[in-house]
């Protein structure tokens, strides 16, 4: 007589993984990068980029590891890239604050991410879960570049040229393509749960 699974140890096959730990070791290096990052200093400032680049890595980690050990679960693909949110947001806000990146360039950056963030909690509580396209890998990466140079400008990296024209380009094209993946999530949501009637 096979015996029914123990209630808690489902509960683990889907949060007790590694890939999971990970993206909330990433969550919890935001506070961190905040609390750097609130007064900036130079050495502040170099510190913050450290953890926000080590918190970028993890993001490539944790995909990598889930896909490799067939440890892909849902929770891991709403809560992934609610990670990426906080910790960009949380930098964007932050950037707005000493003046380094515009208020309505991150106003326009925030309301994409919510947007999208509304649209896959739809898609959820639908059973559907959308995953992340290319081309929004490739506007997060955008964007950790664009961030690492603005929080290390004015301090003695700056030597190596204008670093806030270069992340500032690099923030605009990622917003650019921010909204070209937006729109392919609408798309997808469209056809995975509004065409069929869910």
């Amino acid at each position: 007589m096979s015996r029914m699974p123990v209630p808690w140890k489902l509960v683990g096959q889907e949060w007790f993984n590694l890939p999971n730990f990970i993206t909330l070791i990433r969550i919890l290096l935001i506070p961190v990068f905040v609390v750097l990052f609130a007064t900036p200093t130079s050495d502040r400032s170099l510190g913050a980029a450290l953890i926000f680049v080590l918190a970028a890595v993890t993001d490539l980690l944790d995909g990598y590891l889930a896909r490799r050990n067939g440890q892909v679960t849902i929770l891991g693909k709403l809560l992934d890239p609610i990670a990426d949110k906080l910790l960009v947001l949380s930098a964007l806000i932050l950037l707005v604050n000493v003046d380094r990146v515009s208020a309505l360039v991150a106003i326009l950056i925030i309301a994409r991410e919510v947007a999208v963030t509304g649209i896959r909690a739809i898609a959820a509580s639908k059973g559907m879960v959308i995953s992340a396209e290319m081309t929004g890998k490739y506007k997060m990466a955008l964007q950790v570049v664009a961030v690492v140079l603005l929080i290390v400008e004015g301090t003695f990296l700056s030597d190596l040229g204008n670093l806030h024209l270069v992340g500032t380009v690099a923030l605009c094209l990622s917003l650019v393509l921010g909204y070209v993946s937006g729109g392919q999530y609408v798309w997808s949501f469209w056809r995975q749960v509004v065409a069929k009637g869910r």
